[in-house]
């Protein structure tokens, strides 16, 4: 089996190209939350002019879906008042996309009892990813990526291959990431409880909470 690719590796060699460079590169970064967004931020700012783009249709509960995007206006609010004067950090821009959840049931039928983290999860990767990357060759930016690549339970590997052919499909650049490596997952825990964000214990679809609270009765 060949050996899998060390993608935060290969993130960190990327950005060696251009570090020196005067002008950064333009990254349209996919958001699924402020939790998850914390580190990536907090990172990639440091190389990119960042636009966080919130596109969740998998989010089945639309008051689910308004706390989260708003915990993500509220980090990105405080971090470019943080960033005020600095010569290093560029102001953060914010899209939020339009909610259709129909987007992902259509695309996810058949598939209700489908485990966490198999073949209806990755169908919810690429439907994400996907308008991501179409946005991002419209809007001419260098690069898309997405944050779901800091969770310990979304597999980095298949986000990263889905990426990549939405780049090809696309004709704009997929930034390779697994931004839980290095302690990143670890930081955005303690972010989190920094700027006091609300961490949802599951992913945000029906199905998701279904298994969450499956869980919880089996644990009481």
């Amino acid at each position: 089996m060949a050996n899998k690719r060390n993608y935060a590796k290969e993130l960190n060699t990327l950005i060696e190209t251009f570090t020196h460079e005067e002008k950064r590169p333009t990254l349209l970064l996919h958001a699924c939350c402020a939790p998850c967004s914390s580190y990536c931020l907090e990172y990639l700012r440091q190389y990119f002019d960042v636009t966080v783009f919130y596109y969740n249709p998998n989010i089945s509960f639309l008051e689910e879906y308004r706390h989260r995007v708003e915990e993500l206006k509220r980090l990105v609010s405080t971090l470019n008042e943080e960033a005020k004067g600095s010569e290093m950090l560029n102001q953060i821009a914010l899209l939020e996309g339009t909610y259709e959840p129909e987007k992902f049931f259509e695309a996810t039928k058949g598939l209700e009892d489908c485990p966490e983290g198999g073949e209806r999860c990755f169908i919810c990767y690429e439907l994400r990813l996907r308008e991501a990357a179409r946005l991002a060759a419209e809007g001419g930016y260098d690069f898309f990526t997405t944050t779901l690549t800091i969770s310990p339970l979304k597999n980095a590997q298949k986000l990263n291959e889905i990426g990549s052919q939405l780049a090809e499909e696309y004709h704009v650049a997929c930034l390779p990431s697994d931004f839980k490596k290095k302690g990143g997952y670890l930081r955005s825990i303690e972010l989190s409880r920094q700027y006091d964000l609300y961490r949802q214990d599951y992913c945000g679809c029906v199905f998701s909470k279904r298994e969450r609270d499956k869980r919880i009765v089996q644990e009481s």
